[in-house]
């Protein structure tokens, strides 16, 4: 295994976010098999949440197909390898809600969680199986929106006869 694997696999120890993957492997009785690269796989993962068809914890990758599937979608596996090397760079489970956070956005920004979200674009788009998608133009509605409100309004012209009135 190459160095800059190793350092990924120790960090993802370290910061126990592999430590979690297999916690909830365990929970979830989810079989396990060594992988390429110091992955971890588990297949047959069963539990309805998260909806993924594959999704990574440190550097374990949780699939619910078999290891069938995936040895014929290598892509896949590269791209769930880039998010365990992500694990590594926020220091384990950090990365929990920091991607959280640009799943949200966006699915502000475009209507799908992957399509704007930072780690799934730096982890590979295609390789997950995402879309680039065009983003919403939100920002002109939530505009329009506030405008209606009296405190949003643009300030009226000035009345020069109505200044003089009160001088």
């Amino acid at each position: 295994m190459r160095a800059p694997l190793r350092l990924r696999a120790l960090a993802n120890a370290v910061n126990l976010s592999t430590a979690t993957g297999l916690l909830l492997a365990g929970l979830s009785r989810t079989p396990l098999e060594p992988g390429p690269d110091g992955l971890i796989l588990g297949t047959h993962y069963r539990p309805k949440l998260p909806k993924a068809g594959a999704f990574t914890v440190g550097n374990v990758i949780f699939y619910r197909a078999d290891r069938a599937f995936i040895n014929s979608r290598p892509d896949l596996l590269a791209h769930e390898s880039g998010h365990a090397t992500q694990y590594a760079w926020c220091m384990g489970l950090p990365f929990l809600p920091l991607y959280a956070v640009c799943a949200a956005f966006s699915l502000w920004r475009t209507g799908d969680p992957g399509s704007r979200n930072f780690f799934e674009r730096n982890a590979g788009l295609e390789l997950g199986g995402y879309r680039e998608l065009p983003t919403i133009a939100r920002l002109p509605a939530l505009r329009n929106y506030l405008q209606r409100f009296t405190l949003f309004k643009s300030p009226l012209p000035n009345n020069p006869a109505k200044d003089r009135n009160h001088s």
